[in-house]
């Protein structure tokens, strides 16, 4: 994988963890790392990884957009903005639709846009002390392009409490939104972590896929007559697999499954 300009990637362990690397500026997001998120997700999902971990460097895991960029931005065409906003979505949905489970680590500024990068993703964790808040209305605009991903994450009303007062919260707060899964000590984060990817290494790598397309088009695509034949076909088709075959023999000859090391 190359060097990129305004991300530092480590692959070690089987874990891919991308840190968002413009520290001083509290990792805010401008189109050229719009753009490495993107590459770097979509090449996650061809290689041998168990989880993308998405998490920023220095003091906060990100601060929401550029302002130099919001600033070029608000000068441009509407033609123009709209291209610089589908890029936005783009990134959203890139990490959302990724193949691998991801994960996204917060702590300190989560402002604006930060929370899209953190919903569009699996599983989300906070310290208690990290700051989370869908500022937009603040200066006039709304948090458009997050919304989907917030609003799966939180719900309608929940969105309409965090989104029309763009009010600040803590982690602590954040998790019983169910903005972030868990919010913990800043002590007990990288603990938290590992637990997670721990129970990650014990699932089927081809059954976490399988998992994510299911709930996608269960979630997202059919309706409730349409789900009784595709969940069926989709479960026998598994259970024919090598992966499912594997993994319902280890179970029955109480045995490990060969995904685990």
């Amino acid at each position: 994988m190359r060097k990129f300009e305004t991300l530092e990637v480590d692959h070690e362990h089987e874990i891919l963890t991308v840190y968002l690397n413009r520290p001083e500026i509290h990792n805010a997001f401008n189109e050229t790392m719009l753009k490495e998120i993107i590459e770097v997700v979509e090449e996650a999902d061809q290689m041998d990884v168990v989880c993308v971990v998405l998490r920023g460097k220095g003091k906060s895991f990100c601060a929401g957009v550029d302002l130099q960029w919001m600033k070029a931005v608000s000068l441009n065409s509407y033609e123009q903005n709209y291209q610089e906003s589908l890029l936005l979505s783009r990134c959203f949905e890139t990490i959302y639709t990724c193949q691998k489970p991801t994960i996204a680590i917060a702590h300190g500024a989560v402002l604006g846009g930060a929370n899209g990068l953190l919903s569009a993703c699996d599983l989300a964790y906070s310290t208690d002390t990290a700051i989370f808040s869908l500022s937009e209305v603040k200066i006039g605009i709304i948090p458009a392009c997050i919304s989907p991903y917030v609003i799966k994450r939180i719900g309608e009303y929940g969105a309409r409490e965090l989104m029309l007062t763009g009010r600040r919260i803590d982690g602590k707060e954040a998790e019983a939104f169910r903005l972030v899964n868990k919010s913990v000590a800043p002590e007990l984060l990288e603990e938290t972590v590992a637990e997670t990817i721990a129970n990650l290494r014990t699932s089927g790598p081809k059954a976490m896929v399988n998992c994510k397309k299911l709930i996608h088009e269960v979630s997202n695509n059919l309706t409730m007559k349409e789900a009784y034949d595709f969940t069926a076909r989709m479960i026998a088709d598994i259970r024919a697999s090598e992966e499912g075959q594997e993994g319902m023999n280890a179970f029955l000859e109480k045995r490990k499954p060969n995904w685990i090391h």
